[in-house]
């Protein structure tokens, strides 16, 4: 535990001495405030809640930014430190090698959490400052946007951790981190509607195309985060087709758990047999 700790407490120290912790903080609060202060704008005056539009608008901010973030963190976290060498001096001390994945993750994970609450956190101060007219179903749901951002953000944390362990070039890691970052966020649910709409509905059932909305971690995370919102399908692309699904929070939860475990799992089991 002690050495899990230490690796992650350097991780941390080269994020704040780096200025990513000041940068990621910075960006993800200024296009929090910019997205509450424009409130309903976009659509005009319609009597939509603003903590609503809010919630809405972050879940889809986050699709975009935090993944991108997280494998800019992490696609070099074992390749990059393969080439400059300092990966030998840390296995030479008297800890596992699962340690230093685990360690480095914790880190790396507590930087973009940091960063996610505070960022996030400052649109709920500036709504609190507004008096917006919210309950606490909102505020509960404004939490669980903050808190699953940081979930959404440790999956492909681990996922850029895989690529980094696989691959045997830095330059390498960065373009499949860059190809991920596209399937996920752009191809994918592209490619989903493109498939359902050459179907006509006649292949593809509805277990099928929510089985596949489940294989995309940032679709996860929209049904996670939308789920409970009456008249919100129409704002929400893929998602809106899945308006009838019936998945618990706690079941698209124990999804991206998964989202993190497994890619993580493999890395550590992977970097484990790996020469270094």
């Amino acid at each position: 535990m002690n050495a899990l700790m230490a690796i992650a407490g350097q991780e941390i120290r080269d994020g704040y001495r780096n200025k990513w912790i000041i940068a990621m903080t910075l960006l993800l609060a200024g296009f929090a405030l910019t997205l509450t202060l424009l409130g309903s704008a976009p659509t005009g005056t319609v009597g939509t809640n603003s903590l609503l539009v809010t919630v809405v608008s972050l879940s889809s901010l986050t699709i975009f930014l935090i993944p991108l973030i997280a494998l800019m963190l992490s696609y070099d976290a074992v390749i990059g430190e393969v080439e400059r060498g300092t990966l030998l001096l840390l296995l030479s001390y008297p800890l596992a090698r699962w340690h230093a994945i685990g360690g480095k993750f914790l880190g790396h994970l507590s930087v973009l959490a940091f960063a996610t609450v505070v960022g996030y956190g400052s649109a709920g101060a500036v709504l609190v400052f507004q008096g917006v007219d919210a309950d606490n179903a909102n505020w509960f749901s404004f939490a669980a946007v903050i808190g699953s951002s940081v979930l959404l953000g440790a999956a492909f944390l681990a996922i850029g951790y895989l690529i980094s362990t696989i691959v045997k070039e830095r330059a390498t890691a960065a373009g499949i981190a860059v190809a991920v970052w596209l399937l996920f966020v752009l191809i994918y649910d592209m490619a989903l509607l493109g498939l359902l709409v050459a179907d006509g509905g006649n292949g593809i059932g509805e277990t099928v195309f929510n089985a596949l909305l489940l294989a995309n971690p940032t679709d996860a995370y929209r049904l996670f985060n939308l789920a409970g919102f009456e008249g919100m399908a129409t704002f929400t692309g893929t998602i809106g087709l899945s308006a009838n699904a019936e998945f618990s929070p706690l079941s698209l939860l124990g999804v991206q758990f998964g989202w993190i475990i497994v890619p993580l799992g493999l890395a550590t089991w992977l970097f484990q047999r790996k020469e270094i």
